[in-house]
């Protein structure tokens, strides 16, 4: 349907049902969606339901002082001073054992990276119960430990919201193929500071359910020694 809708679009991109689709944050999505309260969630490859309610959850801002964090490598990196993205910022984190701090957890080690396809799963949102199967998903990083595994969403720009769907799929989907617990993480490098949020979902099978429990925003300085 959106293929047909836009077959006269002159641009390629315009055509793009990815990107056309791409609603990541509430203020990304069409007027008539926020005028309406609806948003849009992928049911399979390239399908999408259009859903009334709530698909957004806030990422406050942090206004207690950071943390000074001591990195626990016993030498400097040179190579996490080059370029500026949001995977370089977190593999420095990772690196410098803050994921393992920040989640009390000394056994982390990255184990999931990149696109995978979601299992079928359902779930409510509100009223209404959605079925998806085989979704492209990206997770920036997972880490599993002897007890659970986490998966951070990262951002290297400020965000005041982010849709749920990016914590939720990738909770659901690795759910299937662990029975540890999985832990979802939201992750951002602001300016100097590292900051971590830790959601979770009381109700599995409730798109809604998402919870913030914790958070905090580090300042990572080398061991003055080295």
């Amino acid at each position: 349907m959106i293929k047909q809708a836009t077959a006269h679009f002159s641009k390629t991109n315009e055509k793009e049902v990815r990107i056309l689709c791409k609603q990541d944050t509430r203020e990304y999505r069409p007027q008539i969606f926020i005028d309406n309260g609806l948003f849009i969630l992928p049911t399979r490859n390239g399908e999408y339901a259009i859903v009334k309610g709530e698909g957004y959850v806030d990422i406050p801002k942090i206004t207690t002082a950071a943390k000074i964090y001591t990195s626990k490598l016993d030498f400097q990196l040179d190579t996490s001073l080059i370029g500026d993205s949001e995977m370089q910022h977190l593999d420095f984190a990772y690196a410098a054992s803050l994921i393992r701090t920040f989640m009390e957890d000394d056994s982390l080690v990255l184990t999931v990276r990149g696109r995978k396809y979601t299992p079928e799963f359902s779930f409510n949102v509100g009223k209404q119960i959605i079925t998806q199967k085989s979704v492209q998903t990206e997770v920036d990083a997972g880490y599993e430990g002897k007890n659970q595994v986490v998966l951070v969403e990262a951002k290297n720009s400020s965000t005041e919201n982010t849709i749920i769907r990016q914590l939720y799929y990738p909770y659901r989907q690795w759910q299937k193929y662990t029975g540890k617990p999985v832990k979802t993480l939201f992750f951002e490098k602001r300016s100097d500071y590292y900051s971590l949020w830790q959601y979770v979902f009381e109700d599995v099978n409730d798109y809604n359910s998402i919870k913030l429990i914790k958070f905090q925003q580090y300042e990572i300085v080398q061991d003055k020694k080295l």
